[in-house]
């Protein structure tokens, strides 16, 4: 799977395929590192892991180096536990702990995992964690300039509903993640990319793979 790269005020932005995201600025953070591209990669600063499941928590030796920090709710490669709520501050990046959960199925109990929004360099990353729809997200409307809405249904979002979560949170650029990977994600990122720009709120958004 071919992966590519999106640069927001200098920070940069890649989607290795489902939920497994690096982001790049004066530090290097990798979330749910569940797919790396083959050979050598880079070496994280700070590992995040969004919750327990196979496909999020997994094994990061390939990234670590001597002083990587590892956190993560519920994941047992995490050597310090986040939970919603939880902010952080590490070596010059904040991180915010926020809820991610389906509210009516049983793959993602409230409070067993977390999205997380980070700011980095100035800018401001959400990544959602595996979570539906949900009423906390209305007050993140304006905070974040980057969020990645997962779109694969069954276990997340949909295309409508993370088209819904791009209307109310109103970040400057969305990039669809989640799908087409794992059995049950099936879904089309152009049509996601063709209704947050019918809102008419001028989101940009961005297909990595």
């Amino acid at each position: 799977m071919e992966d590519r790269t999106v640069e927001y005020k200098g920070v940069k932005i890649t989607l290795f395929g489902h939920a497994s995201v690096k982001i790049k600025g004066s530090k290097v953070i990798y979330i749910d590192p569940y797919i790396l591209p083959e050979g050598e990669v880079e070496k994280a600063d700070l590992v995040i892991f969004t919750h327990g499941h196979f496909d999020h928590c997994v094994d990061p030796s390939r990234i670590m180096k001597e002083d990587t920090i590892t956190i993560g709710c519920d994941c047992r490669y995490a050597s310090r536990d986040i939970r919603p709520g939880d902010h952080i501050s590490l070596e010059g990046i904040e991180i915010e702990a926020v809820y991610a959960y389906n509210p009516n199925k049983p793959f993602h109990p409230k409070g067993a995992g977390v999205g997380v929004i980070i700011e980095i360099d100035g800018v401001k990353i959400y990544h959602t964690g595996d979570t539906e729809y949900i009423p906390e997200m209305k007050e993140l409307k304006g905070k974040v300039d980057v969020a990645l809405l997962p779109i694969g249904g069954t276990y997340t979002m949909d295309v409508d509903q993370a088209v819904k979560a791009a209307d109310i949170i109103e970040p400057k650029l969305v990039i669809p993640m989640h799908y087409n990977v794992i059995e049950g994600t099936e879904a089309d990122p152009e049509e996601f990319k063709r209704k947050v720009e019918s809102l008419g709120k001028g989101i940009k958004v961005e297909i990595l793979y």
